[in-house]
């Protein structure tokens, strides 16, 4: 899932600072995880010692309370109880690909995601936002070809992945929504040549960088299996101590180890 981390650092800087153009600088001083990192390795966290994926949440989301949450999803995180408040937002998504890379059917997949959502986003579009991104990570690490991962994710949620992203980019924007996100997400993943093309296709897209970057970085890493050294080592400098401890159990655990270049 480092992937799917590293996609959120490097495109931390863009989220309000559109870029249209696959040539940027991927790391600079002002790079940092946001809190799709912070979600993602909680529910790895969860998966982990097979805790309840809301009280997982809300540990990890309580002790980095700054890391630039929705405010629903921070209202959330703050009340003791944990009742869902029906989101169709993207936060569904990105923190979603610790589950593609555990489970081991279809099924699993689908029914790990639809709990790992709903405790927040039962929207339908948020439980489908979710699963769509983790089943394409599922089919990515099975070797699955793109074409089957196309096939399979627009057949089965009604995305329209036939999209170019020459043709979306132009008039694309800023969008927190699953069904304004994951697919674009997914779009980028499917036009790229490696996983650094991956990253870099999704946050020219200029909307939602971070997350968009976290959720294709997800669906490459799992795809490619190689992330370059750099990356990852640049990654993990920004990260704390207890994250990486996290991230290290869940892919030793899980298999999710990268051949870096």
């Amino acid at each position: 899932m480092i992937g799917a981390i590293a996609g959120d650092v490097i495109g931390s800087v863009f989220e309000h600072r559109p870029v249209k153009s696959t040539t940027f600088p991927l790391f600079t001083e002002q790079s940092r995880f946001t809190d799709d990192t912070v979600l993602t390795v909680a529910v790895a966290d969860a998966i982990i010692n097979r805790a309840a994926y809301d009280r997982a949440l809300k540990n990890f989301g309580r002790r980095y309370p700054f890391a630039g949450y929705g405010s629903s999803f921070y209202r959330w995180l703050l009340t003791t109880e944990s009742q869902p408040y029906n989101s169709w937002g993207n936060g569904s998504a990105m923190r979603v690909s610790p589950v593609g890379f555990a489970f081991d059917s279809t099924e699993k997949v689908l029914h790990q995601a639809a709990r790992c959502a709903s405790v927040t986003h039962n929207h339908p579009e948020g439980i489908k936002g979710a699963q769509a991104t983790a089943l394409a990570v599922y089919l990515a690490r099975t070797g699955k070809s793109k074409s089957q991962i196309r096939k399979q994710i627009s057949g089965r949620f009604g995305y329209d992945l036939d999209r170019r992203l020459v043709d979306i980019r132009p008039d694309y924007s800023f969008d927190i929504s699953c069904q304004g996100t994951v697919p674009e997400a997914i779009i980028a993943f499917l036009e790229s040549e490696n996983y650094v093309d991956a990253v870099r296709k999704g946050i020219s897209l200029g909307g939602d960088s971070d997350t968009i970057a976290c959720i294709t970085g997800g669906i490459a890493q799992a795809y490619y299996g190689q992330i370059p050294e750099e990356i990852v080592s640049q990654t993990r400098i920004r990260l704390p101590q207890e994250f990486l401890k996290v991230i290290d159990q869940f892919s030793q655990k899980y298999g999710c180890y990268l051949s870096q270049f």
